[in-house]
């Protein structure tokens, strides 16, 4: 991995693929790192896309910053990385929180954005429950750590089924939660606890949208995704069956056929 200074945070990413490939920046969601997208870095690489993959504020192995982390910080982070690498337009993706940095960037720097893909998020604004959920999971988090919390949502990060079926895939999950940083996880989700609504500049998008769900997701289910979906007249919208809210992870195969076709049909045409 490489190591940079943005926004006056260490930042740690991978840059891989042919440097005159379509660029692709993938966001992972919480609390995970840019591991989760190993699957998706091999397919795309082999295809000629250039991907890179960073660890977000507080997570993987960037820099740890307590308080609370807002999404339009990851965004940010993530445009200043672009400066640094000097990448001007890109493909943007995320999961869950990774999907709402993802249109977060593309509300404050639509001109950098080529297309977007967004796996298992919702763009509706946090609610007065979700919020008090949130800051409540905060202060837990930086009271037990990260072990009581990981064994318990395991089930609902990924399909209960596939706990049992792809135990490799569920100890990689695992391993990401229980190594984040309980500082860390807990600034997101205080700065996620205060996301706005991102459901008007969705559907203003001018640009190709992927819109993926796990067909058994617990947090967003397929109904938000076909919500999501509904928003944007030109985006597309592929169900994942036999996953839950990281089908990329538990699917591998069918997450990058569908974002394969989506970037060979889609983005290479639109430009």
């Amino acid at each position: 991995m490489i190591r940079t200074v943005v926004n006056g945070v260490s930042i740690r990413y991978d840059d891989q693929g042919p440097s005159d490939g379509i660029p692709v920046v993938l966001v992972h969601g919480h609390p995970f790192d840019h591991t989760l997208w190993a699957p998706q870095v091999t397919a795309l690489t082999a295809a000629g896309y250039r991907v890179v993959t960073p660890d977000l504020r507080g997570y993987g192995g960037s820099e740890v910053v307590p308080g609370a982390c807002l999404l339009s910080d990851h965004a940010d982070d993530i445009a200043a990385l672009l400066d640094t690498i000097g990448l001007d337009r890109v493909v943007v993706g995320g999961v869950s929180m990774g999907g709402q940095i993802t249109m977060e960037f593309q509300r404050t720097h639509p001109e950098r954005v080529r297309a977007l893909v967004l796996s298992d998020t919702s763009p509706v604004a946090e609610t007065d429950e979700g919020k008090a959920f949130r800051n409540a999971l905060a202060d837990r988090l930086l009271a037990e750590g990260m072990g009581g919390y990981a064994d318990e949502v395991i089930d609902k990060m990924i399909a209960p089924y596939n706990v049992t079926a792809r135990p490799d895939v569920a100890e990689h999950v695992l391993a990401m939660m229980r190594g984040t940083a309980p500082e860390g996880a807990a600034a997101a989700l205080r700065g996620r606890a205060e996301r706005p609504d991102y459901r008007d500049t969705l559907a203003r998008a001018s640009v190709p949208v992927l819109v993926v769900v796990g067909a058994d997701d617990f947090y967003t289910p397929v109904s938000d995704a076909r919500a999501t979906h509904s928003l944007i007249p030109s985006a597309e919208l592929v169900v994942i069956e036999q996953a839950g809210h990281l089908p990329g992870a538990e699917q591998p195969a069918a997450f990058n056929d569908a974002l394969l076709a989506f970037l060979r049909t889609r983005v290479a045409v639109h430009g």
